[in-house]
């Protein structure tokens, strides 16, 4: 049976039939070769939605929508270009550290990519930096949206693998400013190494001035990181204080969000919502299925007779997923992959929010890696330039990312000296 879903899947794959209809056929097809009753899909798909943690999803892309719309995006690439903007490199890593703080809210890559990369790539061009270097750049910058809390996939791990969403969120922070000082780091040798950016700092607002208009913007990635580690409210219920928080920003104070422009803010959001939850219903049906054929336990007894040591283990594991995430979307990719690796973690004395983070890395390195990398995709097409041309502008940035995911790998306290100051009270 699970020979028969996986060609099953890579079929589909191969005829370029989208991630989630391809694991849900394949999970069908078991189905049927296990001659169990049609009812299971339903069933699994349903349990696999029916999971409060999960209502956050849609309304950080909500948050996300509004954030772009309302002026809020703006404002803070204005308030990160008045803090670096004045240095040679300035505008690339303006890009990088509002990505970051734009991902303290939005927990969304994509959501990143567009309400940043519309603003910055044309920036870029601007002053002088390749199109094709511009946008690798805000691709690549938009995966923090992914690892620096809140982030959907974060919540889908602690979901899929029964971990406390709190800690993930609190382990998040370390390897976030270790990929966004890493990459900042980048683009200023680079910038001085190609003399690029010597007048980057022209039209920039003076830090004052800048902090002032983005006051509001700044203050939501306080209330809403501050009310989930401060214990007021559920990560869940901190998507919802998102959405409420942006929306009042945007209609009442800086007046940017119409009445006409709810309609579309609100149709961009529910066809992304319904994307990923189509995503996890079937890859929630998949997981069943090959839970059910024992592929799980025999592939944890696998990993734990050949890769010997945690050391072999986290080597291995990485290579994998660096590979399933240039094919697999990361959503589908959490679902299925993390009950089975989280236990065998485990058993190799791995903490599982630290592997927890191996995870979200590598899957949002996915993000960024032909030739289904997401990031490049809605980066591309806010550049309007070809996947193609930007390949060997992305290498580089790849190189940096991976050179993160080693310390993260192999350095536990970047991702639970944080964790444990606040959950061992």
């Amino acid at each position: 049976m699970s020979s028969a879903m996986l060609f099953t899947m890579l079929l589909c794959f191969a005829l370029t039939v989208s991630v989630a209809v391809s694991i849900g056929l394949s999970a069908i097809v078991g189905i049927q070769i296990a001659n169990a009753n049609m009812l299971i899909s339903v069933k699994e798909m349903f349990n696999s939605l029916n999971k409060f943690p999960l209502a956050a999803i849609p309304f950080f892309i909500l948050a996300g929508n509004l954030m772009e719309t309302g002026g809020i995006s703006r404002r803070l690439v204005e308030f990160a270009k008045s803090i670096v903007g004045g240095i040679q490199g300035g505008l690339p890593i303006t890009c990088v550290l509002t990505c970051m703080i734009f991902a303290a809210v939005s927990g969304s890559s994509v959501a990143t990519t567009f309400a940043i990369g519309a603003i910055l790539i044309p920036a870029l061009i601007k002053h002088g930096y390749p199109r094709p270097w511009a946008t690798a750049l805000q691709a690549t910058s938009a995966e923090l949206g992914v690892i620096i809390p809140p982030s959907i996939p974060m919540i889908l791990l602690g979901v899929s693998a029964e971990l406390s969403i709190g800690e993930l969120f609190v382990a998040g922070v370390g390897p976030g400013l270790l990929i966004g000082f890493a990459l900042m780091l980048f683009c200023w040798l680079y910038a001085k190494y190609k003399g690029w950016g010597k007048n980057d700092g022209e039209g920039r607002l003076s830090f004052g001035k800048a902090t002032w208009q983005a006051s509001w913007a700044l203050l939501m990635p306080v209330i809403v990181l501050g009310g989930i580690y401060g214990g007021v409210f559920t990560p869940t219920e901190a998507a919802a204080v998102a959405v409420l928080y942006s929306f009042i920003v945007g209609t009442v104070i800086y007046r940017e969000i119409g009445f006409k422009d709810m309609y579309t803010i609100l149709r961009k959001s529910v066809i992304s919502s319904a994307v990923i939850m189509f995503i996890i219903a079937n890859a929630g049906l998949f997981a069943f299925m090959i839970t059910r054929a024992g592929v799980p336990a025999a592939i944890g007894a696998w990993l734990q007779e050949v890769l010997q040591s945690p050391v072999y283990f986290l080597l291995g594991v990485n290579a994998a997923l660096f590979v399933i995430g240039m094919f697999i979307e990361t959503s589908a990719a959490i679902i299925v992959l993390a009950p089975i690796l989280v236990p065998v973690a485990i058993h190799f004395g791995i903490d599982p929010i630290q592997f927890g983070m191996v995870m979200i890395v590598n899957l949002a390195l996915g993000m960024i890696t032909p030739p289904f990398g997401v990031n490049l995709f809605a980066a591309c097409t806010v550049a309007r330039i070809s996947l193609d041309r930007i390949i060997k502008d992305l290498i580089p940035f790849i190189g940096v990312i991976l050179a993160c995911l080693m310390l993260i790998s192999y350095v536990p306290a970047i991702s639970l000296t944080l964790r444990d100051l606040i959950f061992s009270k």
